[in-house]
């Protein structure tokens, strides 16, 4: 079965990528995690983003199509990457994300299976 894993990080976290001091500790952590998770076999599809502030939001609002740049919403946590992996159930679905290095992760069934 195929789950999304939806990688949350905070600003100080985002911040960690760019920062001199804390950029080779950060990929390293996440690179490790990857790596494992490709080995293993069960990825399909993975990818960090960039920070919220790249991003440009479009919403509906009474038929008009809005255009802003930024995330929907200030939030304490924004989501900096994902993975969708094919594993047998939940619980490994969960005993991978547990393994992620980010502030927190939410893990869903994907609705419409994904053939490799």
């Amino acid at each position: 079965m195929n789950y999304t894993l939806l990688m949350y990080e905070s600003t100080e976290d985002f911040a960690k990528r760019i920062d001199p001091i804390h950029k080779e500790a950060y990929v390293a952590s996440w690179k490790h995690y990857v790596t494992a998770m490709i080995n293993s076999g069960i990825v399909i599809s993975t990818a960090g983003l960039q920070s919220p502030e790249t991003g440009t939001t479009l919403s509906r609002k009474g038929g008009e199509l809005l255009v802003q740049d930024g995330p929907i919403t200030e939030t304490k946590e924004h989501i900096g990457g994902l993975a969708i992996i094919d594993v047998p159930d939940l619980d490994t679905a969960l005993e991978w994300a547990a393994r992620c290095p980010g502030s927190s992760v939410e893990v869903r069934p994907t609705l419409y299976p994904i053939s490799k």
